[in-house]
């Protein structure tokens, strides 16, 4: 397990001196290549993450897991809770962690519920995802991808960085990031979430808030891209709850490309 502070360092120290970046590597990125995109920044050799040091976000690849019934995440890492989350991605929670603190993003709290409820606080984080099938290439935001199960709605509520924690296991020494069991872009509250919803949101299976909007996602196994932009000149340590409906110039950007 990579730990925390060499981790970071070394990826800070990446990002500072490694490379130089270009605006339209992300404008018009090609989701289903297995080809990296050009000048980005990648921050580890098994992983398929990147960040932009220049543009101040970060890029991780993977696939669609799921396109239909009520969820918990929006994505996790491969191999962890596929079963109720419509990404996989193909790098670890921890690595996405690191890759937004590098770019400038403030890890807040996780959710917390004893004695009472307080949502999780931190940079708002805007989510594109982009993919290309037989029509053309695609981008949404990802919030489109899932909707409120009462309403059938869009979803309008926004991402925040509350950034989950570490664990010792006591018998080796060595520290584990709790988000890396699967709880890496959350729709109902954990505490181990890196990202999270900064409202009440059961984990409960019958009071689930979210489900996915089936008729936009595209079939399992599709390659996707997700694209993950700090909101960095509204963030404080003390974030209010956040609202998708609010872009950065960097987002509307990013979808009118």
């Amino acid at each position: 397990m990579i730990q925390t502070r060499t981790a970071l360092l070394a990826i800070v120290f990446i990002v500072s001196f490694g490379a130089t970046c270009n605006s339209d590597d992300v404008n018009q990125p090609d989701a289903a290549s297995d080809a990296p995109p050009e000048r980005l920044v990648k921050l580890s050799k098994d992983h398929d993450i990147w960040v932009d040091p220049k543009r101040k976000l970060v890029v991780v690849d993977g696939t669609v897991a799921l396109r239909d019934g009520a969820l918990e995440m929006f994505a996790c890492p491969k191999g962890s809770k596929e079963h109720e989350s419509i990404v996989a991605v193909n790098s670890t929670a921890q690595l996405v962690h690191a890759g937004l603190l590098a770019v400038g993003a403030i890890a807040g709290h996780p959710v917390q519920f004893d004695p009472k409820y307080v949502p999780a606080t931190g940079t708002t984080i805007e989510i594109l995802v982009l993919w290309q099938d037989d029509t053309g290439k695609h981008k949404v935001r990802a919030q489109e991808w899932v909707k409120d199960a009462k309403t059938g709605e869009v979803m309008k509520q926004a991402w925040v960085f509350g950034g989950s924690g570490f664990w010792t296991d006591e018998t080796t020494g060595e520290k584990y990031y709790h988000a890396d069991g699967g709880d890496l872009i959350c729709l109902s509250n954990f505490s181990s979430a890196t990202l999270d919803l900064p409202v009440e949101s059961s984990q409960a299976n019958d009071a689930l808030l979210f489900s996915a909007f089936t008729e936009r996602i595209p079939p399992r196994g599709t390659k996707v891209r997700l694209v993950l932009i700090p909101q960095l000149k509204a963030a404080t340590k003390s974030d209010a709850p956040a609202d998708a409906s609010s872009k950065s110039p960097s987002s509307v950007k990013l979808l009118e490309n």
